[in-house]
């Protein structure tokens, strides 16, 4: 009789991902057992959460382990991703009370779904089976389709939750498919026998069967980046989710799609890097260019966010197509310093936001600098690093992506990023006309902090300037973890 031999099983890979879940799952059982309207406590459990998970993270960089038949790894570069999901979520769930207090929407169970969203998140940044890297897809989106309907007395959210839930099945089908022809065309779904295969057999990277698999993978993935002409959802979704989520959804989700697009593009289908190189290249200047273009006429604060994170993939696009170390490390970096100043600017918005969001356009910031100035000046900190502008973290993750394209020989490509890039001026400038510059037509007595949204703020302006000033340390960090 034939034995089936089994994978060796190492619980220390997926620890942290353990570690979040049971974590998430007593957060739900606390949340029933526990009366009371409060649930700010279920917060600063997470954020405890949070850090364990962390440091258990963290504890793992060195060398590659993997685990489960090699179906998932723990690297460097998966960590590194995890670090930022973790950060992410984080920061989402300390601007997220006094919003979901407000908005009258504030129960319990928003919390764990923001763990298990996170838990998805980082099973796409360690798959090395194209099956985890779904499994993880589909636990990060049905958590994010959740989070968008959040409030149900809003009719924006609501019909956010709709139109992500249909627009994510319809591009999950694209993805699903394309793992599938890449199995027909190489007998595998795991990332590093599909490669081995390829390069045994060369004839495969011409197969149909093979490269309609890759396209509709990489359709799938820009999906999930809101990359175009694959962004129609994100406006939309971004303006109706309530604020702390739209805040979450542009941080760790984006960076997840990169860590699995990255993984998946680099080893699964080197033979085709030539091919898909220039895939990315047209992705890319789509992407920067219908982004900014569309932000400049936008007048809702979160709609023109919205358009501005569109903008911010095709950035970190460009890092992709360069297709070599530094735009690996680039886009590590950018997807770290994007979550800390795009965050940290939904953090103002929910604070200049009454209930309903009624206030939620750019000339509703009328007078805002002369009445709280130092909230005014910490938005305008991350309106600049968005922009670009040193010494912020945004300047020197711009730099970094575009040398990276230089090297690489795309110098056309870092023109255009460039040009995109003072085009956007125009739109964060706006904001800080009408904060400076108009007289105000209200007193923002509302728009006070939260001790909570104090330390989201706080940790958020230190890690703008800090990752602008002196990057070295976390650019050397990125540089090891795409040593693969």
């Amino acid at each position: 009789m034939e034995t089936i031999a089994m994978p060796a099983i190492n619980l220390a890979v997926i620890m942290p991902e353990i570690l979040l879940s049971c974590i998430a799952m007593v957060l739900l059982l606390v949340n029933v057992f526990v009366p009371g309207k409060n649930k700010a406590y279920l917060g600063y459990l997470s954020i405890i959460g949070l850090a364990v998970t962390a440091a258990s993270a963290v504890g793992g960089w060195g060398p590659s382990v993997s685990a489960f038949n090699g179906s998932i790894v723990q690297d460097n570069f998966a960590i590194f991703f995890k670090v930022i999901f973790l950060i992410s979520a984080g920061l989402a769930i300390l601007i997220s009370d006094r919003y979901m207090v407000q908005e009258d929407c504030n129960q319990g169970e928003l919390y764990p779904m923001i763990l298990f969203a996170t838990v998805g998140m980082m099973l796409m940044a360690a798959g090395t089976d194209m099956m985890v890297i779904f499994l993880g897809l589909e636990l990060l989106s049905i958590c994010l389709y959740v989070l968008s309907g959040w409030n149900r007395a809003s009719l924006a959210s609501n019909e956010a939750g709709l139109k992500y839930f249909l627009l994510g099945a319809f591009s999950t089908g694209f993805l699903l498919y394309g793992m599938a022809l890449t199995y027909g065309a190489t007998g595998s779904t795991k990332i590093m026998a599909i490669s081995a295969y390829v390069m045994g057999n060369p004839g495969v990277a011409s197969n149909p069967l093979f490269v309609v698999g890759m396209l509709l993978i990489a359709v799938g993935f820009s999906f999930k980046i809101a990359a175009a002409p694959f962004h129609m959802w994100t406006p939309d979704v971004y303006q109706g989710a309530p604020t702390p989520m739209t805040a979450f959804m542009s941080a760790g989700p984006k960076a997840a799609g990169f860590a699995a697009f990255i993984r998946v593009m680099i080893f699964a289908f080197p033979m085709l890097r030539a091919e898909w190189g220039d895939l990315l290249w047209i992705l890319a200047v789509l992407t920067m260019t219908v982004g900014n273009i569309i932000a400049l006429s936008q007048d809702n604060v979160k709609r023109m966010l919205a358009y501005s994170s569109i903008a911010h993939a095709g950035y970190a696009l460009v890092g992709f197509a360069a297709v070599n170390a530094e735009g690996a490390a680039g886009i590590l970096f950018y997807m770290l310093s994007y979550a800390f100043m795009n965050i940290g600017a939904f953090a103002v918005i929910i604070l200049i936001t009454k209930k309903g969001e009624v206030n939620g356009n750019v000339q509703d910031l009328a007078g805002f600098g002369h009445k709280k100035p130092l909230l005014a000046m910490v938005l305008s900190i991350f309106l600049f690093s968005l922009a670009g502008m040193p010494p912020t973290a945004g300047f020197i993750g711009k730099f970094y992506l575009f040398s990276a394209a230089i090297k690489a020989g795309y110098v056309w490509l870092a023109i255009i990023g460039v040009l995109n890039s003072a085009a956007s001026l125009y739109y964060y400038l706006r904001v800080m006309v009408f904060m400076y510059m108009k007289d105000p037509t209200e007193d923002f007595e509302w728009a006070g902090a939260t001790p909570a949204i104090a330390v989201c703020l706080l940790v958020a302006v230190g890690a703008t300037l800090v990752l602008g000033v002196v990057p070295g340390t976390v650019l050397e960090l990125a540089q090891k973890a795409v040593q693969f």
